[in-house]
């Protein structure tokens, strides 16, 4: 039988429960929370399309394999970030490994700083050039969800250059995806190193290809 001090407990614990259920029903219902949650469900449908039509999707170029729908977390606002780039003083062009064994170098521009449960977390900007010699910037990692939840090799994330120093970017996790070679073997792409590993969860974005 429950005695006066367990009583106690078990009726703090259901108000705790009912407390955390009545903030999950503000945020949802909080407008500019709700429109952005059906702005990112919007951008995933138009993802899946695009998979599955486009002539230059993995889908339609390795005929061995099938399109299904993309798996993901629910949209969660707690993996959305703010943080300026602060750029290294010694900016190293470093070897990155690739998918198939070939290597490519990147230029370790700067981080972004990940402020989360008291822990600050940092994340690489990576510089690589295209063909034509046009720079562009590449957000990959690796976290405890890796070979999991999520895609083995890692994930990654679009980065637009600000040339404004104090600009504060926006990093958000809901919008982590995989490469092409989660789904084709024709593909190669970049191996996160080892200082790209985020020691937590990030329960937001792509999950594994089925």
């Amino acid at each position: 039988m429950l005695n006066k001090t367990n009583y106690r407990l078990v009726f703090v614990l259901l108000l705790s429960m009912i407390f955390i259920e009545a903030c999950k029903e503000t945020r949802t219902d909080d407008p500019e929370i709700k429109a952005y949650i059906e702005s990112l469900i919007k951008e995933r449908k138009e993802k899946n399309y695009n998979l599955q039509f486009d002539l230059s999707s993995p889908f339609n170029r390795d005929t061995t394999i099938i399109f299904s729908p993309l798996n993901y977390y629910e949209p969660n606002p707690d993996f959305i970030f703010k943080s300026k780039l602060f750029k290294y003083d010694v900016q190293d062009t470093v070897a990155v490994l690739g998918t198939k064994g070939e290597t490519r170098p990147a230029v370790r521009l700067g981080f972004l700083e990940l402020k989360k449960d008291n822990t600050v977390h940092r994340i690489n900007v990576y510089q690589s050039f295209s063909r034509t010699g046009e720079p562009y910037y590449s957000i990959w990692f690796t976290d405890r969800t890796t070979g999991k939840d999520t895609y083995g090799v890692g994930r990654y994330l679009d980065f637009e250059l600000n040339d404004h120093p104090e600009f504060v970017y926006t990093i958000d996790f809901n919008k982590a995806y995989n490469p092409y070679c989660a789904y084709s073997s024709l593909f190669t792409c970049p191996i996160p190193r080892v200082e790209d590993y985020i020691d937590m969860e990030i329960e937001a974005g792509e999950k594994n290809f089925h």
